[in-house]
């Protein structure tokens, strides 16, 4: 999430208007993520998510996330609705670009990753995976290998200034991950960005354990491997910021979500190419925001290294034990 189309006051209540929920009674943009433009609107009827969809967002894709969520919601999945307006129809204009309403969930994403969030976070993916089995809809994953070579050809020339060498490693692991990639991995519905902001958590009342409340954003769902949406998990959330590797973390995410869905055995030891691929995917993606992201834009940067880090890591591993099981 973030915001780079401002709206006026004006332009926010003609908006919400269209809607049977209230008038505006306040909105402020969301700062977190780099994607979309984000509100909080506050209306006389509670709290809604207000997205204008930038950048990477096909338009022509945008009726797949609505039929996604909807579905989700429908088979239980604690994830944004799709609001209709009074006229039936979900998505709409604003400031001249696509946008849509949905539901407020409660919740908050954690600030101190633990094992139990983890744990916790491998269940709701897996669980996912599951009620998404049935999806009619389908769409390619357009930034998994196919099309990290072409990323990389918008960023090459500046990928030195990020760091020196950059180039030439990107270069020599996208040559390998395009020659070794699997083909025949169990592939379903993903969600594809599970990083900590977009899964909201909530205290039990009788455990007080930590539970998932909710799980949001899916602009970058797709169809391909199931298991690459537990290794893009695996960078995002069993690294510590030193970028140390945590094996406790990682083996607790991957024993919540084979609660539910247990990994093949093809699966478990593909997982450290797969790790490398989701690496790859982001640090190019995190490159290209960073040279490109507009002056002025409400949005926070991230550093493309800490990807290049994360994907170092994977190197060399040939199993699933450095990730904490056997």
């Amino acid at each position: 999430m973030a915001v780079y189309t401002e709206v006026s006051d004006d332009e926010m209540r003609a908006f919400i208007a269209g809607y049977d929920i209230g008038d505006v009674v306040s909105y402020t943009g969301i700062a977190e993520g780099v994607e979309n433009s984000n509100f909080l609107v506050q209306t006389e009827t509670g709290p809604y998510i207000l997205t204008i969809y930038e950048k990477r967002v096909n338009p022509a894709e945008l009726p797949f996330f609505v039929q996604l969520m909807e579905h989700l919601a429908a088979r239980g999945l604690a994830c944004p609705t799709p609001l209709h307006g009074r006229d039936g129809v979900v998505l709409r204009q604003l400031c001249g670009r696509p946008a849509a309403m949905v539901t407020f969930l409660r919740g908050m994403s954690a600030k101190r990753l633990s094992a139990g969030h983890c744990a916790a976070l491998g269940e709701a993916m897996a669980q996912m995976h599951l009620k998404g089995a049935d999806f009619a809809g389908t769409r390619a994953n357009n930034l998994s290998v196919s099309g990290w070579r072409p990323l990389f050809e918008q960023c090459r020339d500046g990928a030195d200034q990020v760091k020196p060498g950059l180039q030439a490693f990107i270069a020599e692991r996208l040559d390998e991950l395009e020659k070794s990639w699997p083909k025949t991995l169990p592939s379903g519905l993903i969600h594809a960005d599970l990083f900590p902001d977009n899964v909201f958590f909530m205290a039990d009342k009788e455990t007080r354990e930590d539970r998932v409340s909710g799980l949001i954003d899916f602009y970058f769902a797709c169809t391909d491997f199931l298991a690459y949406d537990v290794a893009i998990c695996l960078n995002a959330w069993c690294f510590e910021p030193d970028s140390s590797f945590n094996a406790t973390k990682a083996r607790a995410l991957l024993n919540g979500y084979g609660k539910v869905r247990p990994l093949s055995a093809d699966e478990l030891d593909t997982l450290p190419l797969l790790a490398q691929g989701a690496a790859m995917r982001f640090l190019l993606t995190r490159l290209y925001d960073w040279l490109n992201t507009p002056e002025g834009a409400l949005v926070k940067r991230k550093d493309p290294l800490e990807y290049y880090r994360k994907l170092r890591f994977h190197q060399g591993l040939t199993g699933p034990g450095a990730y904490g099981i056997a």
